[in-house]
């Protein structure tokens, strides 16, 4: 007795929702399939009822909700639609209009799953990644709600059954795969945010740190140039954030003691289980004591073996920005019957404190000093404030070497609002920094809408 009270209060949503569960299903005989919308009522998902009673799940705003939305159709179910299937199959709609229902063999309409998700900023942030590869998250700096979540290319969730085939069968675009949670990626020189934190925590004098940059540094025969050989002379730390200045990140990333920096990137989940409901990759940091000094080097620049998904990064900058803790993020808001009636609620609240409130001041600091004198210049003198880090992240390819561009950040400083964090994949490098422009191009939208 006291396991089938557990099972149904702490294990029926798990196993309903399993898509190994066959009979998950068995719930649509009862119930039409509730809506899923936005934060302000705008419908992403719904089931239309047609004049001859069949049921059809459409998707009004086709591709742009696709990944994070998902799909629920013959071939299964992704994304919210499988995480809240349980929620969208069940209805708690007023229970005399059940009963009635029961008697003329009708279904109860299922409830609405109302999403964290803001459709403007989505479709904004699908639109400002037009044909390219790659992803943006955005996310509240003070709650940890998720606003939008974009991954480019898409697919069309009305059209996904009959195009299964071909979809599952382009490996070079991989439309299905979430970049946003999924893609993992050099994180470039956004991982400078965790080489800069661990020099911080090794070195009470780091404000002391100075580096005479000649535009390249050569150690254990191995060269690593600044960003087109750029010579940024002296520098101390902040300077040498502000410039993205790789000479003197790869000087940093030989004084670091290895198992503090492992200790450090852990602290900020690398290796480690994160926070969310949609399937994700793993950060991983693979830095040991047998580490060479070449390896360092690299990865303290943000290349080597060290992995990220722009979820992840994500999450790394909302701590920074909110004081050191990092929210839970989260992207149901509530759900409530279908005329509204609120059912249950999520609220804020702390997952875990990554660092202590006067490192994330000063990172907050040096990420200020990328937008007001550095690679984030772009977005100074706007009428919203950001403080950032951008990110370039070489890898070569059969057709030649390209690179990834990033940006991470927060706008509003002084009182964070949104956090951001953008990937373009496989740019060349003569178009300039794509994520930066996008990433403004899409905060601009929300601003200046």
């Amino acid at each position: 007795m006291a396991y089938i009270v557990y099972f149904n209060i702490v294990k029926a949503k798990t196993i309903v929702n399993s898509p190994y569960n066959e009979r998950q299903d068995a719930f649509a005989n009862r119930v039409v399939r509730g809506s899923i919308t936005d934060r302000d009522g705008n419908v992403l998902a719904q089931t239309d009822v047609l004049d001859d009673g069949t049921e059809a799940r459409t998707y009004p705003y086709g591709a742009a909700f696709a990944h994070v939305v998902g799909y629920s159709n013959e071939t299964g179910k992704s994304g919210l639609e499988s995480v809240e299937n349980f929620e969208l199959l069940t209805s708690n709609a007023f229970f005399v209009e059940k009963i009635t229902n029961s008697f003329k063999g009708e279904k109860n309409i299922g409830d609405t799953v109302v999403t964290t998700l803001d459709a403007d900023l989505q479709q904004a942030a699908y639109d400002a990644l037009g044909s390219n590869k790659g992803a943006v998250v955005i996310m509240e700096a003070d709650t940890g709600k998720i606003l939008s979540m974009v991954s480019s290319p898409a697919y069309d969730p009305n059209t996904v059954e009959s195009e299964w085939e071909y979809l599952n069968a382009d490996d070079n675009e991989s439309p299905l795969l979430n970049r946003a949670t999924q893609g993992s990626y050099a994180p470039g020189s956004t991982f400078k945010i965790v080489t800069t934190l661990e020099f911080m925590r090794e070195n009470e004098n780091y404000e002391d740190y100075s580096y005479d940059c000649t535009g390249e540094i050569t150690a254990e025969n191995t060269t690593i140039p600044c960003f087109d050989g750029t010579v940024h002379g002296w520098e101390d730390l902040r300077s040498s954030f502000a410039n993205s200045c790789n000479s003197s990140f790869a000087n940093i990333g030989l004084s670091l003691d290895k198992t503090s920096y492992r200790k450090t990137a852990e602290d900020l989940l690398f290796n480690k289980s994160l926070p969310s409901v949609l399937d994700y990759s793993k950060g991983s940091f693979a830095v040991t004591e047998d580490t060479s000094g070449s390896e360092m080097m690299m990865t303290a620049m943000g290349q080597g073996k060290t992995l990220v998904s722009p979820y992840h990064m994500a999450l790394i900058t909302q701590a920074i920005a909110n004081g050191g803790t990092l929210m839970e993020p989260y992207l149901v808001d509530k759900v409530t019957n279908y005329t509204g009636s609120e059912i249950r609620k999520n609220v804020p609240k702390s997952y875990k404190k990554l660092m202590s409130s006067s490192e994330a001041s000063k990172l907050k600091e040096y990420m200020e000093a990328v937008v007001q004198e550095g690679t984030g210049s772009l977005f100074n003198g706007g009428s919203y404030t950001v403080a950032g880090k951008t990110g370039t992240a070489e890898y070569s390819m059969t057709d030649g070497e390209k690179m990834h561009s990033w940006f991470v950040g927060f706008t509003n400083v002084e009182n964070p609002e949104l956090v951001i964090s953008v990937i373009i994949e496989g740019y060349d490098g003569n178009d300039g920094a794509k994520a930066v422009p996008i990433a403004k191009q899409i905060l601009d939208s929300y601003y200046y809408q």
